[in-house]
């Protein structure tokens, strides 16, 4: 086993060396669609870092993603909140397939639920586990000492995606200029 290990830094040592650590950080965290991104955070006011890591977190910038739950594309958007907020933003047809038209939509409803919550973690707590859950949590005081944000996240899940966040959000925002 001990030879496993050798060998396996030994070329990780060799590939860091001949490509550079940034060809790692390419992998990990993606920056496709920079035009996409950029319009929709111009277009609704959210930071190019947050969009750049939900899409990074929901589907690894994989256009063609499917949730099980039935979440499409890159942020994940469900095709029933996308037919509200599209009808909000005035896009009449899309395609949540259609990185364009995704994104869009996606920027569009963390910036709503930016506005709901007056604080980015909570909005995006409630971009992964529902507006509704969020609420209730506010509400108990034992997961939210102020009412907007939160102490204690209940479901595993968000805190593993606040978390995943953060390291995204760090990164992404070191390397927008």
């Amino acid at each position: 086993m001990k030879w496993f290990f050798a060998i396996f830094f030994s070329v990780s040592f060799v590939f860091l060396t001949i490509f550079g650590i940034n060809c790692v950080y390419g992998y990990f965290f993606p920056m496709k669609y920079k035009e996409e991104v950029s319009n929709a955070s111009t277009s609704f006011d959210v930071d190019e870092a947050i969009i750049f890591s939900v899409i990074n977190i929901e589907s690894h910038f994989n256009k063609n993603a499917l949730s099980p739950k039935g979440a499409v594309g890159l942020m994940q958007v469900l095709p029933s909140t996308a037919e509200e907020l599209s009808k909000e933003i005035g896009l009449s047809n899309f395609d949540l397939k259609n990185p364009e038209d995704n994104i869009m939509i996606g920027a569009y409803y963390i910036s709503q639920l930016c506005d709901r919550f007056d604080n980015v973690e909570t909005a995006l707590c409630a971009y992964n586990a529902g507006p509704t859950n969020v609420k209730a949590w506010l509400n108990d005081k034992n997961k939210s000492e102020d009412g907007k944000t939160l102490k204690d996240i209940p479901f595993q899940e968000t805190r593993n995606y606040i978390e995943k966040f953060r390291k995204n959000f760090k990164y992404y925002s070191s390397k927008i200029k």
